[in-house]
C-alpha cells in the first residue's frame, strides 16, 4: 500500500512565489474532502468525467429498457438478438469560484497555517455553492405531488408530509420502473419536514433509524433511516420555497422532499480538475513590496435531469413552516 507523507511545516513557512507540486495536492486534497460533507444533493447523480479539448459539453447517456421477448424460440434456429439503445442528454458546463485575500503581515503574525484555515473555509463554501446548483436542477423537476391539494398556492399549515404520501411517492417511482439505489429509493429532506415525518411515522412503527440497520458500513452522507422502501438524506439545504413570487400561501414556507431512483439525474465529476484551490503568493500581480496573497477555489461542473419519470417531489408545509422567512 503506497502511504503518502506531507510534510505539513513547509506549508507553514513557505515564502516563495510558486507552489510546489507537493503543496499544491495537499491543498486540493483539504479543499475537496473539506467540501464533500456539503455535497449532499451530488451524492447520487451519474458522474461523467469532465470535457479536456472538447468544447463545454457535457454528455449524459441514459440506456433503455429492453422490450419483452415473447416470441417463442425455434428449435435449433438463433435469434436475431438485440442492442443497447442509448439516448444522449447534453448539458454545458459552467464555473463557480471564490477568494480570500491575505496580507504579509497577517501571515507574519499569525498563529496557524493561514493558507489551510482559508482553504478550510473556502471548501465548506465551495461545497454548498456546487450542491445548492445540484439542488435547484432536480428541484425543478416535473413529477410533483402535494401533501394537501393539487398546487403549491393551496397548501395550508395543516398540509404536512405525511407516510401515505411518502408511500404514494414510491408506487410512483415503481410504477414507472425507476431503478433504485443499492435497493431502496433516495430522499432529500429539510429536517423540520424530517420532524414531522419521524413524529408520525415513530408511532405507527414504521420509521427505521439508520442506527438500527444490519448493515451499517453503508450509510449515506447525511442519512436518518428510512421509510417505505427510502432511505431518507437530512439536509438543512434542501428546497425551500418562499412568499408569493414562488406561489406560496401567505405566511407560509413550503419545503421540497425530492425522492430519486438511479439515473434520474447527472453531475460532473470533482476529481481530476474540476475542481481545485488556487494559491497567489506574496507578489503576485502588481504588488512591488509583496504585501498580498490570496487562496481561492474554482469549479467547472453542471447537473442535469436525465430522467424526469425516476424522481418525484413531495411538497408541503411543516410545524415550522410560518417561522421561515427566507427560501433557498
Amino acid at each position: 500500500m503506497l502511504i503518502t507523507v506531507f510534510n505539513l511545516q513547509i506549508f507553514a513557512t513557505e515564502t516563495t512565489n510558486t507552489l510546489t507540486a507537493e503543496m499544491k495536492t495537499f491543498y486540493d486534497k483539504a479543499l475537496i474532502l473539506t467540501a464533500e460533507p456539503a455535497l449532499v444533493h451530488m451524492q447520487f447523480g451519474q458522474k461523467r468525467p469532465l470535457p479536456k479539448g472538447e468544447g463545454k459539453t457535457v454528455n449524459f447517456r441514459r440506456f433503455s429498457a429492453l422490450p419483452k421477448a415473447l416470441t417463442a424460440l425455434t428449435e435449433g434456429v438463433t435469434p436475431e438478438g438485440n442492442q443497447l439503445a442509448t439516448s444522449a442528454v447534453t448539458a454545458t458546463v459552467a464555473q463557480y469560484g471564490d477568494y480570500i485575500k491575505q496580507s504579509d503581515l497577517l501571515e507574519m503574525t499569525a498563529v496557524d497555517n493561514t493558507i489551510l484555515e482559508a482553504t478550510k473555509l473556502l471548501g465548506n463554501q465551495g461545497g454548498l455553492t456546487l450542491d445548492t446548483v445540484v439542488r435547484n436542477e432536480i428541484a425543478g423537476g416535473t413529477n410533483v405531488l402535494y401533501a394537501e391539494g393539487t398546487s403549491r398556492s393551496g397548501l395550508t399549515a395543516n398540509s404536512k408530509i405525511t407516510m401515505a404520501k411518502v408511500f404514494e411517492a414510491a408506487a410512483v417511482l415503481k410504477a414507472a420502473n425507476a431503478p433504485k439505489i443499492d435497493g431502496s429509493y433516495v430522499a432529500f429532506i429539510h429536517p423540520y419536514v424530517a420532524h414531522d415525518l419521524m413524529t408520525e411515522a415513530k408511532e405507527g412503527g414504521s420509521w427505521v433509524d439508520v442506527n438500527k440497520y444490519a448493515d451499517a458500513e453503508k450509510i449515506y452522507n447525511g442519512e436518518i433511516g428510512k421509510l417505505a422502501g427510502i432511505r431518507f438524506i437530512e439536509t438543512s439545504e434542501a428546497k425551500i420555497w418562499v412568499g408569493a413570487g414562488d406561489n406560496c400561501p401567505d405566511g407560509l414556507a413550503v419545503f421540497g422532499t425530492i425522492i430519486v431512483g438511479e439515473g434520474a439525474y447527472g453531475v460532473t465529476e470533482l476529481e481530476g480538475g474540476g475542481m481545485e484551490v488556487i494559491v497567489k503568493q506574496l507578489g503576485y500581480g502588481d504588488d512591488p513590496l509583496n504585501q498580498r496573497s490570496s487562496v481561492g477555489w474554482k469549479a467547472t461542473m453542471t447537473a442535469k435531469r436525465l430522467a424526469e419519470e425516476f424522481m418525484v417531489r413531495i411538497e408541503s408545509t411543516s410545524a415550522f413552516s410560518a417561522s421561515v422567512t427566507k427560501a433557498n
